[in-house]
């Protein structure tokens, strides 16, 4: 997860992000108490240097420190030695300590004195004597702030005195700016240079300061601020409380406020028109590119005229390719801020003019550049949307169609627009608030209209993430597409989207009839339905019955995941139930990375997580899983997507069911229970029925298993429209067979072998077999239990739960050798899952045939995979697992993980038993 989503706290009085610049600051000064330290605290404006120059004079005057401080101020630059007044107020009637030649330099110096204007070397020298002297007595620390700011004749008293405070008890602190021309900072004093916040920082200091900011609205903020903390603190100032709570839109350019203002805007307003044009065109295009900017300006300026931004360090030239850049956005926001809108319009119509070639680009131009409505505006807007959606830009679409609306003559279109701007807001965005807004908006504007399919399908959204139930948001979105004006052409970008809304909408319910619905409209549908949403309803919806129909033209579309984002999540929804997850994998990880980073939307970021969570599960990548599952639900916490819950807390349920961890199941399923039951979302409520029934079976109790396996599906039929009764499936038929209801398994089989479970793909195929062998007598359920683990792909936990049903038969069949062989295999594969029931399950068949080195923790280095060994080495050296991980590259989660699993494989219970355990492995 990108840190600028994440919920931030931060305690109270802390200087967020600055840990470990104050450490330094501390460390220089407080290395010894006698020798004597100056430094140069520099970085850009508003970066936090006075912040730490306050927090380490507090410190300091907290640890029996004497202060003395000067602040550089811009009208007192003229007046000689007015800064070293500042610095010796308090001492004024300590200058009787010093000789008389010193003592009355200084006086006349600092304007307490009269007399003959002291030499520079005098005063110096004066001021480091009444230094030292106070010094021996007290330790004393200067500190300086804005120094280009002083006059020079104190500038350059303090640098003779920085330089000469070795063997003292004086630290000398002083901040400047960066690339500011003074005497002080050529003095060779030791420089440490303050950088932005990072992105962790930055969330929690804006987050700290406006607590109920929208997550989107914070992105913005840092995006522009780059981690400076006075433009982190100040930006969201200038927003109303709508504004940052992303309940209404953000202007495209950020106000600055009055502190920012004066930093980068008054820079800004002294330039000379032609400069401070070229700048309004360069700032609103925003690619940089030179050639672009001189096009639009026609001759009226050119790159000649730049040199005096130059000059102020506003503007950074490049050549080949010629660009143009600013050092840092907000120098771009102040341009901006200093036009006014009729300049600002002019500079938007000139890009357009010259962007031809670029409809997507052009469009945004001529928006920001039209004042009164224009249908033929807002239609190249509407259609620039599609394209940002499409190419991932999910809030940039919404901020295009936001605008076509705003153009948009026509109160239907205008209407229409914003609730295509809200739907795509709850489907990839991931700003409730804002849709709701939108939504909002839409009504508004048609008020005696027809409500549009994206209106309903938002609606729906909404009604389901918060306290609605799910058949109201079925019976509204099913209701709008009947009486909707669409002819069911197949086509209708809205109709499309309202039906996959309605799959949605259906696979929480798990209603029939909801199901046969959707099935009976996209029969309607002319002149046949889009593939994918074809697929998707017959992979997802009932696959035992459908699925195999759908699978051969989902294999094709997976050959080519492309990048559309809307696809690929809609393509993993598709492989879900018939085990494909792995064709998109690479392009899911890249999506949900996007997500981290804050390059794409919450909502695709959710659904990414999602499908490599069950892909994990499956292929056994169980920590990682679990890791994903947390992260997934945080990102719920923070945006409010709750019925995204249940789905993250289903793969952690069954990790916690396969790993013997009954009481986490519990809790799981009582939370799923807790918000599907009062929603009507039926089909949800399976999930816990699922991971219960796994969780019972591996703890051996079969009879529970079998109740919850036949809760999930029947014995003797697949429940139609429970895709996941087909992962039951084993759970079941095993739990009938070791409860003696050989009938009832024999009915399950015989459903699965007349829905041709094994055809949709080799997972469900090693299922299929293995339950076959499981009612099979003789020698031809080895024969099936060897087809199974021929399947090809790697689903280690199913591999092994047939390794361990073999082994269990050629063992009945007096094949100890071969039966030995199988439940070894199968007890490496649950402890490198950390399965532990089942582990017990193993070594309890082979101590049953006759095996005793595997039947607990066995002693010698091979009992630990390699990974395991270079965890326990370092955990062993007293590594916290946060270390670990990122010296191996992994999360803390999968090293605990790892360590649970390596505990009782050593045969010990706590951390601090591992240095011995390992010395007893070696040679």
């Amino acid at each position: 997860m990108n840190v600028l989503d994440r919920p931030v706290r931060s305690a109270p009085g802390r200087l967020i992000g600055r840990e470990r610049d104050l450490e330094f600051l501390r460390a220089h000064f407080t290395g010894s108490p006698v020798h004597g330290a100056a430094l140069l605290l520099s970085g850009e404006a508003g970066v936090g240097k006075t912040a730490l120059l306050n927090a380490l004079a507090a410190e300091s005057v907290r640890t029996g420190t004497r202060v003395l401080r000067a602040n550089g101020v811009e009208f007192e630059a003229d007046i000689p030695y007015a800064g070293l007044n500042q610095l010796l107020v308090p001492l004024f009637d300590s200058f009787e300590r010093l000789g008389p030649g010193h003592r009355d330099a200084l006086r006349v110096a600092v304007g307490i004195g009269s007399g003959p204007p002291p030499g520079p070397l005098l005063v110096s020298t004066a001021t480091l004597l009444l230094l030292r002297l106070i010094a021996a007595d007290t330790p004393l620390l200067v500190v300086v702030d804005d120094i280009p700011w002083l006059d020079r004749t104190t500038i350059a008293v303090l640098g003779f005195v920085a330089r000469r405070l070795v063997g003292s008890r004086i630290g000398f602190l002083a901040a400047s700016r960066l690339a500011t021309d003074s005497v002080f900072e050529a003095s060779g004093i030791k420089e440490y240079r303050l950088r932005p916040l990072d992105d962790a920082a930055a969330a929690e200091l804006v987050a700290h300061t406006y607590p109920g900011i929208s997550p989107s609205v914070r992105r913005r903020i840092a995006a522009e601020a780059q981690g400076n903390p006075l433009a982190l603190a100040e930006l969201p100032a200038a927003l109303d409380t709508d504004q940052r709570a992303a309940r209404a839109a953000l202007p495209s350019v950020l106000p600055l406020g009055e502190r920012l203002h004066k930093l980068f805007a008054d820079r800004v307003a002294g330039l000379p028109a032609p400069t401070r044009e070229l700048l309004l065109v360069a700032a609103l295009d925003g690619t940089g590119d030179l050639a672009t900017v001189e096009a639009a300006l026609s001759g009226r300026a050119g790159v000649d005229d730049l040199g005096p931004a130059e000059r102020d360090r506003l503007v950074h030239l490049s050549t080949g390719p010629r660009r143009l850049a600013f050092p840092h956005p907000l120098i771009g926001s102040a341009v901006v801020a200093q036009a006014t809108a009729a300049d600002r319009r002019r500079a938007h119509q000139s890009l357009a003019d010259v962007l031809g070639e670029q409809p997507e680009r052009r469009a945004w131009h001529l928006g920001e550049a039209t004042v009164a409505p224009d249908e033929t505006v807002a239609d190249q807007l509407a259609r620039a949307a599609r394209l940002r959606l499409r190419r991932g830009d999910a809030l940039g679409a919404v901020t295009a169609l936001t605008r076509a609306a705003g153009l948009s003559p026509s109160s239907a279109d205008r209407s229409r627009r914003l609730a295509e701007a809200a739907y795509i807001g709850v489907d990839s965005g991931g700003e409730l608030a804002d849709a709701s807004r939108l939504l909002a908006g839409s009504r508004r504007a048609d008020p005696g209209g027809d409500e549009s399919l994206y209106a309903a399908a938002t609606a729906a959204f909404l009604l389901v993430n918060e306290e609605g139930d799910f058949d109201t948001a079925h019976r509204l979105l099913t209701g709008a597409v009947e009486t909707g004006r669409h002819g069911w052409d197949a086509s209708d970008p809205a109709l499309v989207e309202a039906l996959f809304t309605l799959i949605m909408l259906c696979s929480y319910t798990g209603e029939p009839p909801h199901w046969e619905s959707l099935f009976r409209a996209l029969e309607r549908l002319t002149p046949q339905a889009p593939e994918l949403l074809r697929v998707c309803a017959q992979t997802y919806a009932d696959p035992a019955r459908t699925g195999a129909v759908g699978v051969r033209t989902l294999d094709r579309l997976l050959s080519d995941v492309g990048h559309d984002a809307n696809r690929l999540i809609r393509l993993g929804t598709s492989s879900v139930f018939v085990d494909r997850l792995a064709a998109s994998r690479t392009a899911s990880q890249r999506l949900a990375a996007q997500g981290r980073a804050g390059d794409a939307p919450v909502r695709w970021h959710l659904a990414a997580l999602i499908h490599l969570c069950l892909d994990y599960f499956s292929t056994g990548r169980w920590a990682e899983a679990t890791d994903l599952a947390a992260e997934g639900l945080a990102l719920v916490e923070e945006y409010g997507y709750r019925f995204f819950a249940c789905k993250f807390q289903y793969v952690q349920a069954l990790v916690a069911a396969a790993q013997g961890d009954t009481a986490t199941v519990d809790a799981l399923g009582r939370e799923i229970d807790r918000w599907a039951a009062p929603r009507g979302a039926h089909g949800v409520r399976s999930y816990a029925c699922h991971a219960r029934g796994l969780a019972a079976l591996s703890e051996g109790d079969f009879e529970s298993a079998y109740r919850y396996g036949a809760e999930l599906s029947p014995p003797g039929t697949l429940a139609p429209y429970v895709p996941n009764a087909l992962w039951g499936a084993l759970d079941l038929v095993e739990a009938a067979v070791r409860t003696g209801r050989d009938a009832e398994a024999a009915a399950h089989v015989a459903a699965m072998r007349d829905c041709a479970v094994g055809t949709l793909s080799p997972r469900l195929n090693m299922l299929f077999l293995t339950c076959e062998a499981l009612i099979t007598p003789g020698d031809e359920a080895f024969a099936l239990l060897d087809q199974a683990l021929a399947q090809p792909g790697q689903w280690p936990f199913e591999a092994a739960r047939v390794r361990l049903v073999h082994g269990e038969r050629l063992r009945r069949r007096r094949a100890r050798t071969e039966a030995r062989a199988q439940v070894t295999k199968a007890l490496e594969a649950f402890e490198e899952l950390g399965a532990r029931p089942w582990q017990e399950r193993a070594r309890a068949e082979l101590r049953a045939g006759g095996d005793t080195t595997r039947s607990g923790a066995e002693p010698g280095r091979t009992v630990l995979t390699a990974q395991e060994w270079e965890i326990a080495r370092l955990a062993a050296t007293g590594l916290t697992n946060k270390q670990i991980a990122e010296r191996l590259f992994l999360s803390h989660r999968t090293i605990g993980t790892h360590l649970y699993q390596i505990y009782p494989k050593l045969g010990i219970n706590s951390r601090a038993a591992l240095r011995d355990a390992l010395a007893a492995l070696e040679p």
